[in-house]
């Protein structure tokens, strides 16, 4: 499977374009259109904060590229801020910045009072979750201090959509760790630092992609 990596400034992009080749991807690390939208799946990282992953994204027309693939039905992977970037808005440095939309809500600050939440661990899978098949007592990396701590499906007002996949780890309050949404799926957690579950997570993500 061909996959590209955004290059938008913003994300471990060598690390991941790494565990992605370990996991059997042809993988390309670009920001030209025409070789986003023709990969067969799409990552995007981001590190930092909100406003900053979304100035750099624009900046290269991925908001564009992103809204494109998913309307095609294409797959694409989100990564930590690249995660948080397909809400709404976040609350982070209070920001009036909006995000994608790709899916209703708002970052906020995690409930816990040691900050960043950096360290392994678990997640609990979504029921019949593909990202995180074979999965399920496994630890994986974050470092964080924001994250969506509401369920999106919640949040959605048509009856005849259907409801992203999600699944939850805990720091003080549970909050989003995984996403699955027909093409689109994140995780905020990193699987690119997440030693051998994280391999086998991308792996699922390429498999997804024939």
């Amino acid at each position: 499977m061909k996959v590209a990596v955004l290059d938008h400034g913003s994300g471990n992009t060598h690390s991941v374009t790494r565990a992605l080749a370990r996991a059997g991807a042809e993988v390309t690390l670009t920001r030209d259109m025409d070789e986003v939208l023709g990969a067969d799946g799409l990552v995007v990282p981001g590190v930092g904060a909100f406003d900053s992953v979304m100035t750099k994204l624009t900046e290269v027309r991925g908001d564009r590229m992103i809204e494109r693939r998913l309307a095609g039905g294409r797959p694409v992977l989100g990564i930590c801020v690249g995660l948080q970037i397909l809400f709404d808005s976040s609350a982070e440095h209070d920001s009036t910045r909006a995000g994608l939309s790709q899916l209703p809500g708002r970052v906020e600050e995690l409930d816990h009072p040691v900050l960043p939440h950096m360290g392994w661990s678990k997640v609990r899978p979504a029921p019949g979750s593909r990202l995180l098949a074979g999965l399920t007592d496994e630890r994986f990396y974050f470092v964080h201090s924001y994250g969506v701590l509401t369920d999106p499906a919640a949040e959605l007002t048509c009856e005849q959509l259907t409801p992203p996949s999600i699944s939850w780890a805990d720091h003080g309050a549970p909050f989003v760790a995984a996403i699955e949404h027909g093409p689109l799926s994140a995780t905020q957690f990193h699987p690119e630092k997440s030693g051998e579950a994280g391999l086998a997570l991308l792996t699922n993500w390429i498999n997804t992609l024939g």
